[in-house]
C-alpha cells in the first residue's frame, strides 16, 4: 500500500468546486428518515449551545467544531470516488439545498451555491455527480415538480429525505439565526478526509477502519462486557447464542437495527433523564444512550439492577431476548399491515419514529403474552389519537417537537399494569384535549405542513366509512406511494375560479374554501388527474364509480345500500347527498369529517382494547 494522506477539512473545503463521483457498486443512498432526524437534530442542537441573539457573525469563529468522522477517498483518471461516506455527504448536500431556498441574502446563498454545485470544464454539474440522481437533485435545487415514481431506489430516498428536513429542521432556528448556522456548519463541521491512490487501497483502509476491534461497534462491546461478567461456560455460550441470533435478525430488518433496537429499549426501561430544551443544557441519559450507550450502560448497572452474574445471565435470556422480540414484532407491524395491531402501522406510516420506545417502556419483563399484546395496542393506539389531535390543530409532532414529551411519557407509563396503564393513557389523552381536540378538523385545510399528514387522514376516514358499511376495503391500497396507480388527494372544487365566482367574494376566499378539508376526497391518480378540471356536476357523476366517500356525494349512493345507510343511522351522522357544492356544502361536509373523526379517534377505544 503507498503513503496514505489524512487531513481535516471542514465542509466547505469539502464540497467547495470538487467533483466526486460514487461507483456503481456503491452508488445506493439509503439514509432513512430517523437517520435524517438524528442528523438534524445533533447539528442544530450543537449549534444552539452557542447562538445567541445579540452575537455579531464574526464570533462564529470563535464557536466549537463538531465532527463528523471520517470520509474516504481515491484518486484516478481525474476522478475522485467516494469509498467511504457518501451517505453524510449527500445528506449534507440535501441539507445545503434546503438552506439554500430559507436564506435571503443572495451573497449567503452563493456560497452555498458553490458547495451544491459547480462548473468544470465549462459544464455545470452537482459536486457529488451521479448521473441518476441529477434530474432529482436539479427540480429539488430549482423548485420544479419531480415525481419520484418510478424511480431507482437511491432517487426516490433522495426525494423523501429532503422532505423530512424541511419537515424536521426546527423552527428555533428562524431567519435571524439562520445565517449564524449556516456559517457554522460550513466552517465548523468537520471530516477527517484520507485519500488513498488507488481504489484498492481505498478499500483496505476502509476494511481495516470498520474490522479491526478498535473499531468494534457499540452493539459488540456491550455484548462483550455482559459475557465477561457471567461466570458459568454453559451459560455464557447460551447467552452468547441467544444475543447473536437475534442481533443477526435485527440486521436484517436494516443495517443499524441492532443497535437502534439497543438505544430504543434502554431509553424505554431504563433512561431516567433527557437533556433540557434550554440553552447550555447538558446530555443525560436519553442522549448520552443515543451516541455511546455501551459506555452509559457500563457506568449504570445500579439503575439495570446488575450485580451477580446471574443478573447478567437473566439480562440476556430474558430481558434481551423478550424486548428484542417484541422491537421485531414492532418492526414487522410498522411494514406489514395487520388489522390487530393497525395502530402500529398507522403510527408509522405517520412517520412517527418514538412510536417503539413508548411501546416497549409499558411492557414489564414479567408480562404474559395476552398482556404484551393488549399494552401494544393500547398505547399504539394512544399515539394514534396524540399524533391526529396534534395535527388537526397544526401543531408538529416531528421528533425534535416532542422527544422530550414522548420520553417523560415512558417513564409514566413504564412497566405498568393493565388498569394503571388504563388510566394514564385516558389521564394524558385528556389532558392533549384541553389544549388540542378534533374541535380542529372545522378549522382543518391542506396546506405546507398538512399536505405529509392529508393523505393518511383522508385515507383513515375513507376506509373507516367503508368497514363500517361492510365494503372490502384497504387502508394500505390508499396509502401505498409505491404502486404504479397511487392514490392522491382530490379536490372537489376545481382550481378556475371564474366558475365560482358567484360563490365567492373573491379568489383568495375560493381558494381558502377549495383547501378546506371537507373539500377533499381521495382518487386514483389518474382518476384525479383526469377529474380535476371539470366542474362540479360532471365530477359528481365521476365519483359515483369511486369509493364510499366519494360516492357519498351522490344521492344514487342512499338507494339500495342498506349497510351504509344502517352505519349512517346507528352514528346519527350527516351524511347527504349534494346537487351542487360551493362554501355552505362545504362546511357541512366539514361538519361530517368531524362527526368520522370522533368515531375514529375516540378514547373508548383506549378502554376497550384492555378488555
Amino acid at each position: 500500500m503507498k503513503q496514505i494522506k489524512g487531513q481535516p477539512k471542514n465542509l466547505r473545503h469539502l464540497l467547495s468546486g470538487i467533483k466526486y463521483t460514487v461507483h456503481y457498486y456503491q452508488r445506493e443512498y439509503m439514509w432513512g428518515r430517523k437517520q435524517i432526524e438524528e442528523l438534524i437534530e445533533d447539528l442544530t442542537s450543537e449549534f444552539l449551545d452557542q447562538y445567541e441573539s445579540g452575537h455579531d457573525r464574526s464570533e462564529i469563529i470563535n464557536y466549537g467544531h463538531y465532527f463528523m468522522g471520517s470520509i474516504v477517498l481515491t484518486e484516478s483518471n481525474n476522478e475522485i470516488a467516494i469509498i467511504d461516506g457518501q451517505q453524510r455527504l449527500t445528506s449534507l448536500t440535501l441539507l445545503l439545498i434546503y438552506l439554500y431556498h430559507e436564506l435571503s441574502d443572495v451573497d449567503d446563498k452563493g456560497i452555498l451555491q458553490n458547495l451544491i454545485y459547480s462548473k468544470q470544464f465549462g459544464k455545470k454539474s452537482f459536486n457529488i455527480n451521479v448521473i441518476e440522481r441529477n434530474a432529482c437533485l436539479n427540480a429539488l435545487y430549482t423548485k420544479q415538480n419531480f415525481n419520484p415514481d418510478g424511480q431507482p431506489e437511491s432517487v426516490r430516498n433522495l426525494f423523501e429525505r429532503f422532505h423530512d428536513i424541511k419537515e424536521v429542521f426546527p423552527d428555533s432556528i428562524n431567519q435571524d439565526s439562520l445565517p449564524f448556522f449556516v456559517d457554522w456548519l460550513i466552517e465548523k463541521v468537520d471530516f477527517i478526509e484520507i485519500t488513498a491512490t488507488t481504489e484498492q487501497d481505498a478499500h483496505k483502509i476502509f476494511v481495516t477502519m470498520n474490522d479491526r476491534g478498535l473499531s468494534l461497534t457499540p452493539t459488540e462491546m456491550l455484548k462483550g462486557f455482559l459475557l465477561s461478567e457471567i461466570k458459568d461456560d454453559s451459560n455464557r455460550n447460551t447467552a452468547n447464542t441467544v444475543w447473536k441470533n437475534n442481533v443477526l435478525e435485527l440486521k436484517d430488518l436494516g443495517k443499524d437495527e441492532d443497535s437502534d433496537f439497543i438505544k430504543t429499549w434502554l431509553r424505554a426501561q431504563y433512561a431516567e433523564s433527557i437533556r433540557e430544551t434550554k440553552k447550555g443544557a447538558v446530555n443525560q441519559d436519553f442522549d448520552i444512550i443515543g451516541t455511546t450507550f455501551h459506555k452509559w450502560f457500563r457506568e449504570n448497572l445500579s439503575k439495570i439492577n446488575l450485580e451477580r452474574s446471574s443478573d447478567f445471565e437473566d439480562f440476556i435470556l430474558n430481558k434481551f431476548l423478550k424486548y428484542a422480540r417484541l422491537y421485531i414484532r414492532l418492526k414487522h407491524y410498522s411494514s406489514h399491515f395487520d388489522k390487530d395491531y393497525e395502530y402500529v402501522f398507522y403510527n408509522a406510516n405517520n412517520n412517527f419514529t418514538l412510536q417503539n420506545m413508548v411501546i416497549l417502556a409499558a411492557i414489564n419483563p414479567e408480562d404474559t403474552p395476552e398482556e404484551e399484546n393488549k399494552k401494544i395496542k393500547m398505547v399504539s393506539c394512544f399515539l394514534d389519537q396524540y399524533i391526529i389531535n396534534r395535527v388537526v390543530n397544526f401543531k408538529t409532532v416531528d421528533y425534535s417537537a416532542i422527544k422530550n414529551a414522548m420520553f417523560n411519557l415512558s417513564k409514566k407509563i413504564r412497566n405498568l399494569n393493565i388498569d394503571q396503564l388504563t388510566l394514564t393513557l385516558l389521564k394524558e389523552i385528556r389532558e392533549l384535549k384541553l389544549q388540542h381536540n378534533l374541535s380542529g378538523i372545522l378549522d382543518f385545510y391542506l396546506n405546507g405542513f398538512t399536505k405529509r399528514y392529508m393523505l393518511h387522514i383522508m385515507s383513515r376516514l375513507t376506509y373507516f366509512v367503508e368497514q363500517k358499511s361492510k365494503i372490502n376495503s384497504s387502508f394500505v391500497n390508499y396509502i401505498d406511494r409505491s404502486q404504479k396507480n397511487s392514490y392522491d388527494i382530490e379536490h372537489i372544487l376545481a382550481n378556475d375560479y371564474s366558475l365560482y365566482s358567484t360563490e365567492f367574494n373573491n379568489e383568495n376566499e375560493f381558494d381558502i374554501y377549495r383547501n378546506k378539508f371537507g373539500a377533499l376526497l381521495i382518487l386514483p391518480k389518474d382518476k384525479n388527474r383526469s377529474f380535476q378540471d371539470k366542474p362540479y356536476n360532471e365530477k359528481l357523476q365521476l365519483y359515483y364509480s369511486e369509493n364510499l366517500l366519494a360516492r357519498s356525494l351522490n344521492d344514487k349512493c342512499y338507494i339500495n345500500n342498506p349497510s351504509f345507510l344502517k352505519f349512517i343511522t346507528d352514528h346519527n351522522l350527516s351524511f347527504k347527498p349534494y346537487s351542487q357544492f360551493g362554501k355552505s356544502e362545504i362546511e357541512n361536509r366539514q361538519k361530517l369529517y368531524k362527526e368520522i373523526s370522533e368515531l375514529i379517534w375516540n378514547e373508548e377505544n383506549i378502554s376497550l382494547l384492555a378488555l
